[in-house]
């Protein structure tokens, strides 16, 4: 599981042939090892890799500990991750085992069966999302764990609800996070766009449903869509929709637009929070426009 130096746990060690006095003393202070957890020895004494520090708290854990939290979703290929150092780890509600050093030990009575991943026992992505969730401040940071899980398919929303839902103590923090995302939202903005047309009063709206003109092809995936009028809402960054290649794309997508007929908005994701009475007021006015003219033949799908 890890390179260089191997991690040990004293006992094996001494099974080995070790001495217990030998050990301490290659731990000591300029030693040739490193004591990384009480009982859990890195055989050299350079600085542990993030696996060599996952490999030692589930060492320390001891058997059917499982890895959970943001360095779990980090082995699944998750991005937006919080910048921990820490390794949570679940075991059993019975075992008397108390976080230490840089692992954090959680004991519950729903330990999940793991899935191996490189080598590690690893929590399912909605356990760790949520179990990641729980400890990141961020609500920011929460929307975007739960968006990216879910749009890379890992899990569908429903089982971040569960997840939720089974916990012994409510969090309504999560759930207000998690809400847009049952919605349909696949980011941070789109939440916040989810958030501002629930208080706009506008029919329903859906979010990334494609778009398909009469003829069957392909007009675009707008952020958010009311199928009732037409129209469009295109939650658009400056810095990605403005380069290059992006801005082709984005000069090609509005054309599409424009040839089946579709109101579109196009709002910067920093105005809706910074301005969100006027991008109401902007989204209400589109809407008004795309319901005073016939419309488009177009369907999603």
């Amino acid at each position: 599981m890890t390179s260089g130096p191997a991690v040990v746990g004293v006992k094996r060690l001494e099974e080995l042939g070790v001495p217990r006095r030998t050990i301490w003393r290659r731990c000591e202070p300029c030693g040739v090892w490193r004591m990384l957890l009480p009982g859990v020895v890195l055989l050299g004494n350079g600085e542990p890799t993030e696996e060599h520090r996952i490999e030692a708290s589930l060492l320390f854990a001891r058997e059917g500990s499982v890895l959970t939290g943001a360095l779990a979703l980090k082995r699944y290929g998750l991005r937006r991750l919080p910048d921990s150092e820490d390794v949570h780890v679940l075991v059993p509600a019975g075992r008397a085992i108390t976080s230490t050093g840089f692992v954090h030990v959680e004991r519950t009575r729903r330990l999940p069966t793991p899935l191996i991943r490189a080598g590690v026992p690893t929590a399912p992505v909605p356990r760790a999302v949520i179990d990641a969730a729980r400890r990141t401040p961020d609500p920011d940071l929460v929307v975007a764990m739960m968006a990216e899980a879910v749009q890379k398919r890992h899990c569908l929303p429903r089982a971040l609800a569960v997840e939720i839902e089974e916990r012994s103590r409510f969090d309504g923090r999560l759930l207000r996070a998690l809400v847009p995302i049952l919605g349909g939202a696949h980011s941070v903005a789109e939440a916040d766009a989810w958030n501002l047309w629930r208080r706009s009063g506008l029919p329903e709206f859906q979010w990334n449903a494609k778009v398909f003109d009469a003829a069957g092809r392909f007009v675009a995936k707008p952020d958010g869509w009311c199928d009732e009028v037409g129209f469009a809402w295109e939650i658009d960054s400056r810095g990605y929709h403005s380069k290059g290649d992006h801005f082709r794309a984005t000069l090609a997508r509005n054309a599409r637009y424009t040839a089946a007929g579709i109101v579109v908005l196009q709002t910067l994701p920093s105005r809706l929070r910074s301005e969100p009475d006027k991008v109401l007021d902007e989204l209400r006015a589109a809407f008004r426009s795309a319901q005073r003219r016939p419309r488009p033949d177009v369907h999603i799908g």
